[in-house]
């Protein structure tokens, strides 16, 4: 059976931790590795962040078309048309969908300022 998980939560909450839980090491893809170097330096650019999602829907989409049984999106997706393209390639492909919500608050590793944290909190759609 093939299963797409979309995980979706505000930075801090255990969406990448639980998203390499569920992968075990198979696909998994968040916007945030668009902005990350071969290194593994974050370099944030608020410029670019339509890209950042771009790049992340096409790549979730080539993993689906190369037949991965199991792709995992982490992002925060505080509103549902954000992760409804994902929908969409779920049912093209044939997958079936589990979206997860993390509420942890263990701390955002890439320092996102209260002010953008508040702001997604304000807009979240349950």
């Amino acid at each position: 059976m093939k299963k797409l998980y979309i995980i979706r939560g505000l930075p801090g909450s255990g969406k990448t931790t639980l998203g390499r839980l569920i992968a075990q090491g198979g696909p998994l893809y968040e916007a945030d590795q668009f902005f990350t170097d071969e290194e593994g330096n974050y370099r944030f650019d608020a410029t670019k962040i339509a890209d950042a999602h771009r790049w992340c829907k096409l790549e979730a989409g080539k993993s689906r078309a190369a037949g991965y049984t199991t792709v995992v999106v982490a992002n925060t997706f505080t509103r549902h048309w954000e992760y409804a393209l994902y929908l969409d390639l779920a049912q093209t492909f044939g997958y079936s969908v589990t979206i997860i919500t993390t509420k942890g608050n263990h701390g955002s590793v890439h320092g996102v300022p209260r002010e953008t944290m508040d702001n997604m909190r304000e807009r979240w759609e349950n």
